[in-house]
């Protein structure tokens, strides 16, 4: 019975230990946990007077050989606008590289109310030799920010990005193995 009762614990531990990535994952998409930010499939239909600068930050993690920085060091928006700022992006290699962004915004509490319509953060970037890019990010600040009594005296929120290489799996080497019929 003991045997039977670590067992189960133990196959409970390794369940819990996969689930926890993609559980922390949603927790932090739907609330916004640690400024991550929202995904929207569409604007607000409100525009508040109320304004917010948001500033941009852009980085490199190592072993990826790109110049990334944004185009604008800031903008102010008002509340519910929808916008639209670029980044620049320079592959410094002389062969094709891969690229994953990933993203939060500062102070921490405001990921739930900021949302992105499209990003170059949502996919993969493939960059050839020597490349130059502008990539887009579509954004607003929720109306609902107004609202929260947290936020009152915020006047400055910062979209933060990071590239981390993606590494490819070698092509695979044709096999030199002779076929000479069954064996």
């Amino acid at each position: 019975m003991v045997a039977f009762a670590c067992g189960v614990f133990v196959a409970v531990m390794v369940g819990a230990a996969y689930a926890a990535v993609p559980l922390y994952d949603w927790f932090c998409r739907t609330t916004g946990f640690g400024g991550t930010t929202q995904v929207a499939a569409a604007a607000p239909g409100q525009v508040l007077s109320r304004t917010v600068t948001v500033r941009f930050d852009g980085n490199v993690a190592g072993g990826l050989p790109w110049r990334f920085v944004p185009e604008t060091p800031s903008v102010t928006v008002h509340i519910g606008e929808p916008t639209t700022v670029y980044y620049k992006v320079v592959n410094e290699a002389a062969r094709e590289t891969f690229g994953q962004a990933s993203y939060n915004v500062t102070p921490p509490t405001v990921g739930a109310y900021f949302s992105k319509l499209n990003c170059f953060c949502f996919t993969e970037q493939r960059m050839k030799p020597g490349e130059t890019r502008d990539m887009a990010v579509v954004f607003y600040v929720e109306p609902a920010l107004a609202k929260d009594a947290e936020h009152n005296a915020l006047n400055t929120i910062t979209l933060s990005y990071t590239f981390f290489p993606v590494r490819k799996p070698a092509k695979p080497v044709a096999s030199t193995r002779v076929d000479n019929g069954p064996i």
